[in-house]
């Protein structure tokens, strides 16, 4: 019979780099979207391509953007929004394996506050768009 290896998003997280080596976690993350890998495509069809077909040779590769919400708590000193004003930062996601981590340079592009009303959490959603190559590598990072 067969035996899955499927995993829960349970204690996933996902972390900023401070001014060492460390990443600090990101309080109370409720839901990722990791960043992902596309390829561009370049049209290459000429006056004799076979069949009146379109041709296309690879382009560059792009990451797609890392998105997540959070439980908000309004504080001065929030490490996402000091991640918005400086511009790039890097991140690292931790898998729910625990061995498995993603780690990439991204700029912050968006930290959206959600809905406040009387009987709601306070959110927000943050997208990163990642600069360069999302890599994954074994944690904990050695």
């Amino acid at each position: 019979m067969p035996v899955t290896n499927a995993q829960i998003g349970l204690n996933a997280r996902i972390g900023i780099k401070g001014s060492g080596s460390t990443y600090a976690a990101v309080a109370e993350v409720s839901r990722i979207t990791p960043a992902g890998w596309s390829r561009n495509t370049v049209d290459a069809t000429h006056l004799a391509s076979p069949d009146g077909f379109a041709e296309f040779i690879a382009g560059l590769k792009t990451a797609t953007d890392c998105t997540f919400d959070v439980n908000w708590i309004p504080v001065v000193s929030d490490p996402l929004l000091a991640a918005f004003e400086a511009g790039k930062g890097d991140f690292e996601l931790i898998f729910p394996s625990g061995s498995v981590a993603m780690q990439f340079t991204g700029i912050v592009t968006a930290f959206a506050p959600g809905e406040i009303s009387p009987e709601g959490k306070l959110t927000a959603s943050v997208t990163i768009k990642p600069s360069g190559k999302p890599v994954l590598v074994a944690y904990p990072v050695t």
